[in-house]
């Protein structure tokens, strides 16, 4: 129903039921995001964090999102396969979705998805088609950020560039296996986190070939780094973000100025209640336009 985005009033009204709001509190789910080039390995990562999050008893949901062909449009929608999983499992549940030709790394109902979500699985993950210069919009919709990187790919001083050193809670080396070029590798980003003043970022170093390494230490790695946040206002920001966007993509920046500007408009978020929902939020914009 979110992805079709034909029924909207449908998909207020479901969202409106799983909001904060509604719920008497931020849905207690992790919602993690899994982000790095193509090809580093990520589908291959989540096969063995699913299994090891299952084995701890939690249920888990994956949105992964494809990378859409800008001639036809279609997508493969093919994480479906390369994620192992026992599909008799009724406690996971993975969903493939067309990035579209959203920026950003993920498709524009990837967050909404994820909202309705949350209260019925322990750990949503969102898995985006692979990140660039502007690809870090899965920082806005996750409590938890995990940026995979292979050995010996160059991606160091790409990441720099992208500023994509801002967004990780956790870096993550995968083909540990590899050993010595792995080893540099998690050497290199460490330093490069220091360049960027984001030395307390941790870097791990896995391997997902069978039998896997390093999978227990990401999974208790991710759990330390979102104990330590602060989740309910992470999610508010992400919330009034999402919102101020949405407003703009769709009224433009005259609607913008005739708020009295970005600034304003993030004032007049920032009155609401902290458990509004996006909807509510874009519609208090589109009242005080």
């Amino acid at each position: 129903m979110i992805e079709n985005r034909a029924d909207r009033d449908a998909t207020r009204s479901l969202l409106h039921e799983v909001s904060p709001a509604a719920l008497g509190g931020e849905p207690p789910a992790h919602v993690i995001g899994i982000t790095g080039p193509p090809g580093a390995g990520k589908s291959l990562l989540l096969s063995a964090l699913v299994a090891e999050w299952r084995g701890r008893g939690q249920t888990v949901a994956v949105l992964a999102v494809d990378p859409s062909s800008k001639r036809s449009g279609g997508s493969l929608l093919g994480d479906r396969a390369r994620i192992e999983h026992d599909p008799r499992d009724d406690g996971i549940l993975i969903r493939s979705t067309a990035a579209g030709g959203r920026l950003g790394g993920l498709a524009a109902a990837t967050r909404e998805a994820a909202e309705a979500l949350a209260p019925a699985f322990d750990m949503v993950v969102v898995e985006t088609v692979g990140v660039g210069q502007s690809e870090t919009d899965v920082e806005d919709v996750c409590d938890t950020v995990a940026v995979v990187v292979q050995p010996a790919s160059g991606d160091v001083l790409q990441f720099l560039k992208a500023g994509i050193m801002e967004v990780p809670d956790l870096l993550v080396v995968t083909k540990a296996d590899l050993g010595d070029v792995a080893t540099r590798s998690r050497r290199d980003l460490g330093q490069a986190l220091k360049a960027v003043g984001s030395s307390e970022v941790p870097v791990l170093a896995v391997s997902s070939v069978p039998p896997p390494s390093g999978i227990e230490e990401l999974a208790d790695a991710l759990a330390v780094r979102r104990d330590g946040s602060d989740v309910p206002a992470r999610r508010t920001r992400a919330r009034r973000g999402a919102a101020l966007r949405e407003f703009t993509a769709e009224h433009g920046e005259r609607a913008l100025r005739e708020l009295g500007g970005r600034r304003a408009a993030e004032r007049l978020l920032e009155r609401q209640d902290a458990a509004a929902s996006v909807t509510e939020l874009l519609e208090a914009l589109e009242a005080g336009q």
